[in-house]
């Protein structure tokens, strides 16, 4: 479902402050810098409304978070959910960061001394059509740019409803020379061997009878 167009978006960026990086290209190599005392750098590729990172963030106050999403909108919904959630928590909102971008740019915004340490894909769009397999945030062209800017033992973390992509995904990680730690086609019913907060699309697949497929896999061991 398309999201429509919100108005004034403007000065709803504006209003997003210190955690809203505006241009995220002259930060490539220079993102640990903004949290040097942060002892890891997570990643979530395609934030969407922000439920996940929303909470993750406050309840690992020690960690930075950055929550990238094409979609200038979402950003606006991402950081008030955060907002939120860090008010609940009784923590203040200083490592959590958000930027637009488009992913498949990740490499002009981040270089090799980004390094980080953790990377989730939540439920990002399938893409379904042969021609669009491409520009999947798993295609090995994609992993390839993850691969470089990990940092040793570094994880990714990816989470779908679609049975198509995921299995697609597990070939992807094959043909890359990536290792796979865990998978699951039932995550509701076997757990995670990590923490995985719920999503509102999570929430919402589960409610309709629809499996939620996980998997963990880290670069080649030369990589880590």
């Amino acid at each position: 479902m398309r999201m429509r167009k919100k108005k004034n978006l403007a000065p709803r960026m504006e209003a997003c402050g210190g955690c809203l990086i505006r241009d995220p290209f002259a930060m490539r190599g220079s993102w640990r810098t903004l949290m040097p005392d942060a002892r890891e750098l997570r990643v979530e590729l395609g934030c969407g409304k922000g439920g996940f990172l929303a909470q993750m963030a406050p309840a690992h106050p020690e960690k930075n978070y950055i929550a990238l999403d094409v979609k200038s909108e979402m950003l606006v919904l991402a950081k008030r959910k955060a907002e939120e959630a860090y008010a609940a928590a009784g923590v203040p909102m200083d490592n959590f960061l958000m930027t637009a971008v488009d992913i498949e740019r990740i490499f002009l915004i981040m270089d090799e001394t980004d390094q980080f340490d953790e990377v989730y894909i939540n439920f990002c769009p399938p893409c379904p059509k042969c021609r669009q397999h491409k520009h999947r945030l798993t295609h090995p062209r994609q992993l390839e740019r993850y691969q470089k800017l990990m940092a040793p033992g570094a994880r990714l973390y990816f989470k779908t409803d679609d049975d198509d992509l995921f299995m697609a995904s597990l070939g992807y990680l094959e043909e890359a020379g990536w290792v796979l730690d865990y998978r699951t086609h039932d995550l509701h019913r076997e757990g995670a061997p990590a923490e995985s907060p719920r999503t509102e699309h999570e929430e919402m697949f589960a409610g309709q009878g629809i499996r939620i497929k996980y998997l963990i896999a880290h670069p080649p061991e030369e990589n880590q």
